[in-house]
């Protein structure tokens, strides 16, 4: 029996009519930060869907803890797993502070309200993510990789040992792409088990210690980037002729497309 703390066993995923991935499994290594890649349309988001249970199989089982998520309370749910949605949409003037504390909605309940806990765990949440200074600001006013920190604070702020992150670092330049992983990278160092849907395979490569590669709604490969990424696999994966060399800074594979 796997250990892994979050596993999908043979799933069928579809929308409506239209399958996306049949007989589908994967094990989400404890303490890793794992990072799912392939191409467009390929399944990666709508896995991730499923294994948060924003998506229904149609067949298969999504187990967390050993136990079927759809089974489960919502509130036991989020207690475990946080999510960073594709696509985040802040409620009109709400305040940085605020959107935070709506991490905290898990852990209240008719007779707990808002407690010193709460307080705590929003603080530290906002301090990890260095967004103390802008939190009496509207979300709405703030650029887009401070955007994705405040969202990434409200995840941090439900205490979740897992923490799933759907593209976060779509459409946001250069700087702001590494700022977010640096901090995803940081949360793993500190313990979190993270799961990350990304376009960018050098960023994958340079900072997930887990790839899951897919394609047409099948794993390719998985495992350590540095034993599973050659110029064979972005090929098979990607469709793309390429060398792979270690990066200059980190030793991790590195993709160069050819000439």
């Amino acid at each position: 029996m796997s250990s892994a703390p979050l596993r999908a066993e043979s799933l069928t995923l579809a929308y409506d009519a239209r399958v996306v991935a049949e007989g589908l499994s994967v094990d989400i290594p404890e303490g890793a930060f794992t990072a799912i890649v392939g191409p467009n349309a390929c399944g990666k988001s709508t896995l991730l869907r499923a294994l948060v249970r924003m998506l229904k199989p149609k067949a298969g089982s999504v187990l967390l803890d050993g136990v079927e998520i759809s089974s489960l309370p919502t509130k036991q749910v989020a207690r475990r797993l946080g999510l960073l949605p594709q696509s985040s949409i802040a409620p009109d003037g709400i305040t940085v502070v605020d959107l935070v504390a709506r991490g905290r909605h898990p852990y209240q309940r008719l007779l707990r309200q808002w407690s010193q806990e709460d307080e705590r765990a929003v603080g530290e949440a906002m301090a990890a993510t260095h967004i103390e200074e802008i939190a009496g600001r509207l979300v709405d006013e703030l650029s887009g990789g401070q955007r994705q920190r405040v969202w990434i604070a409200m995840a941090l702020a439900q205490e979740t040992p897992l923490l799933l992150l759907d593209e976060p670092i779509t459409f946001l330049d250069i700087a702001h792409q590494v700022e977010i992983m640096d901090l995803c990278a940081k949360l793993h160092v500190e313990g979190r088990t993270l799961v990350a849907v990304l376009h960018d395979l050098n960023h994958a490569c340079r900072y997930a210690t887990h790839l899951i590669a897919m394609r047409d709604g099948s794993i390719v490969a998985e495992g350590p980037p540095s034993e599973i990424v050659d110029a064979d696999l972005v090929e098979r994966v990607f469709g793309l002729k390429c060398l792979v060399v270690p990066c200059p800074a980190t030793g991790a594979p590195m993709v160069v497309p050819a000439a």
